[in-house]
């Protein structure tokens, strides 16, 4: 062969393995860019607004919470589903709001557990799955107990270990938890056992999280709901450094609680605590702790940074257990608690980083809600959805800084408890309608934008918009034979 054709053939090979070099770049590129993300929803449970350092608090720091709010956006007009668990969860995994929503209560059902999904409810883990991707919920579901419609098995979800009842996880040094459909005996926190010592059941759950990312198949997409219960009460939390940090640091009040050989312990009373606010302060500093590890697990797992990951809180601070709103300036600037249809018991913080894709380090004051995220997991999942059945908008135009993002007209809320409670927002203003099946119902009107604590009642200055809110909130709500109307 003469020294030109072998110099061509070298030519040749050396270009066709160019393009072959230039042509696996370019497929991984795209792989990377249709690669669908993983998704992490942290929930904490009661948590409030000012409960986090990057949201205000100054008695302790969350530094590893802190660090996705770095690394992401901080929403401070985030509202939950409304002001109790159970229907709030619900809002938030069908993107309806409370007056839609198929769970409006904390109903409590025997033998364990609360009142479950109805057959046939649509899912964000039923999204998930239809994307190709792996589920699972690690904490407390209080959505329909072990072979009912509301079992999480039977919307959705692969993998569940934690709570089935919201009641039960008042302790966190249960008898039991559940795995799926198998109930799981936690011999070690028999009664006769002193109280705080045994298996916390968070820490439990924790590593069963860990152990789900751990398992997740090279290349397969996975959604982590991770729904704590931390900082329910009861306050207590194991006997480590995290307490010894902070007991001597504030002025304590014991609290006095059920005890060993009431019917109520760890039936839903909650324990006695000697250093109730030590107590709190720890137990979020361990939450944030809980979150570090999540981060850190995704970053050795190589996927953090095709992770969207997201923090909130199911609803406002509460007054139980010996907890005290009050002296941690738990719900910030806004007035009310758990419970409460005034800010400070909806509005919640909200956190969402999501590397390359959502720009670090900033804040957007963008009134949303929990039933805008299931639209927006669809938006992200390239899944259609019918804006008539939700309630919700997609988020993730506001996300990429992209434009289109959708506005609410307003915002509904009600509440089945304490007489019936319901709200609505529309832009500053908001209305209360409270007491409702009580013999002196009331309503409050207030503008945010002028009196954000709801301290001025502007009912009798603004009678035209008492009479439009009034009009958006009778029409908001759908009948539910189980969660009645609030006014019959």
């Amino acid at each position: 062969m003469n020294r030109e054709l072998i110099l061509g053939s070298a030519l040749l090979c050396s270009f066709v393995g160019l393009q072959s070099v230039q042509a696996q770049k370019q497929n991984r590129e795209n792989r990377q860019k249709t690669t669908r993300p993983n998704v992490v929803f942290i929930l904490a449970d009661d948590l409030g607004y000012g409960d986090l350092s990057c949201y205000g608090q100054e008695k302790f720091l969350t530094p590893h919470i802190d660090q996705l709010a770095q690394e992401g956006v901080r929403f401070t007009q985030c509202y939950s589903g409304t002001t109790v668990s159970a229907p709030s969860r619900s809002c938030l995994l069908t993107g309806t709001h409370s007056g839609h929503s198929p769970i409006r209560g904390n109903m409590e059902l025997q033998p364990e557990g609360q009142f479950p999904f109805p057959e046939g409810t649509q899912t964000i883990f039923q999204d998930f799955k239809q994307a190709g991707y792996r589920t699972g919920v690690f904490g407390k579901w209080g959505l329909g107990f072990v072979g009912t419609s509301g079992d999480p098995n039977r919307v959705g979800v692969d993998s569940f270990y934690g709570y089935n009842c919201q009641l039960l996880a008042h302790s966190y040094y249960p008898d039991h938890l559940w795995e799926n459909g198998q109930r799981i005996e936690l011999r070690d926190n028999v009664l006769e056992v002193q109280y705080g010592k045994g298996t916390y059941s968070q820490d439990l759950i924790h590593q069963k999280a860990l152990d789900f990312l751990d398992q997740a198949p090279q290349g397969e997409p996975f959604f982590l709901w991770y729904p704590t219960v931390i900082p329910h009460a009861e306050l207590i939390v194991p006997e480590d450094s995290i307490i010894k940090h902070f007991r001597g640091l504030y002025p304590e009040t014991p609290y006095k609680g059920v005890e060993p050989g009431s019917p109520g312990f760890r039936k839903g009373g909650y324990c006695s605590q000697f250093y109730p606010r030590a107590t709190f302060a720890a137990m979020v500093t361990r939450l944030d702790r809980y979150v570090g590890q999540i981060v850190q697990k995704l970053k050795a797992m190589g996927v953090y940074e095709n992770t969207i990951l997201i923090f909130s809180s199911d609803n406002g601070p509460h007054r139980e257990g010996g907890a005290d709103p009050d002296f941690f300036n738990s719900n910030g600037p806004w007035r009310g608690y758990k419970r409460d249809l005034y800010e400070g018991g909806i509005r919640v913080p909200m956190i969402v980083s999501w590397p390359k894709q959502v720009m670090a380090g900033w804040q957007t004051d963008m009134v949303c809600s929990f039933w805008d995220l299931m639209p927006t997991f669809r938006d992200v999942l390239h899944l259609n959805f019918n804006r008539k059945q939700m309630d919700g908008v997609s988020l993730l135009p506001l996300l990429q800084n992209k434009k289109g993002q959708a506005h609410h007209e307003f915002l509904y809320f009600e509440f089945q408890e304490l007489n019936g409670r319901q709200a609505v927002r529309q832009g500053p203003w908001k209305l209360l309608h409270l007491n409702i099946r009580g013999k002196k119902p009331s309503y409050e009107l207030y503008n945010l934008e002028a009196d954000p604590s709801e301290r001025h009642n502007l009912l009798e200055q603004y009678p035209n918009k008492v009479r439009e809110l009034k009009a958006l909130m009778e029409g908001a709500r759908t009948e539910n034979v189980n969660f009645p109307l609030l006014n019959e």
